[in-house]
């Protein structure tokens, strides 16, 4: 799409962000970059990337963490570090990439080709898309739901400036019930172009 574009997804558990994300980076054929970037950051660590995994996007345990000026025991605040590093390093090197959460709306806030959304989705189609994606009972779904959407928004409320899920900080909010994966990827793709085209002709007319 040539200048960088570095577009940021934040999601509800069941809301098809995850989905969502990956369709849109493979349609404007840019990297997409999720939990697996834990998969790299071990290899160039020569770590146990399984161990890492454990401990991705999860808030801190304040009963096993420790902290001593700008030191810290808590696996859960290294890992984030690590994957907020990455994506700064991904984006100070001039890549266009989607990246599914890890703060990154925040991490990557003072970059002027950032596009940051948030997924959302009504309660029972999300609850039904966890209860077909696990083979689990509709309460066990809701459960499920609810665990996943506190552990993310403490994740998220501990490392950026806004509370999760916040309209006001995210350049579009968009909830993908009524409209699906497919239809959802196609309005942020069109609101993308547009935006693109909206930035090219503000500077072409700042030239004169």
């Amino acid at each position: 799409m040539g200048k960088q574009l570095v577009i940021s997804i934040s999601r509800e558990f069941g809301s098809g962000g995850h989905e969502i994300a990956a369709k849109l980076a493979e349609r404007l054929d840019l990297v997409f970059y999720d939990r697996s970037m834990l998969d790299e950051i071990a290899a160039e660590m020569n770590a146990d990337a399984a161990e890492l995994h454990k401990y991705d996007e999860k808030p801190t345990n304040h009963l096993l963490s420790r902290r001593v000026g700008n030191h810290t025991n808590s696996y859960e605040e290294i890992i984030a570090q690590f994957q907020f590093d990455y994506i700064r390093k991904k984006a100070e090197s001039g890549e266009s990439f989607v990246v599914v959460g890890r703060c990154s709306e925040t991490v990557l806030k003072d970059y002027d080709c950032l596009m940051s959304v948030f997924v959302t989705g009504d309660k029972e189609q999300k609850i039904q898309r966890v209860m077909e994606r696990y083979d689990i009972s509709e309460s066990d779904a809701y459960s499920k739901m609810r665990r996943h959407d506190k552990s993310r928004k403490q994740y998220h409320n501990k490392y950026s400036d806004f509370k999760w899920g916040d309209a006001r900080y995210y350049d579009m909010c968009i909830n993908s019930s009524p409209l699906g994966v497919d239809k959802t990827v196609n309005v942020l793709e069109t609101m993308l172009k547009k935006e693109q085209e909206n930035n090219l002709l503000r500077v072409n007319k700042s030239a004169f």
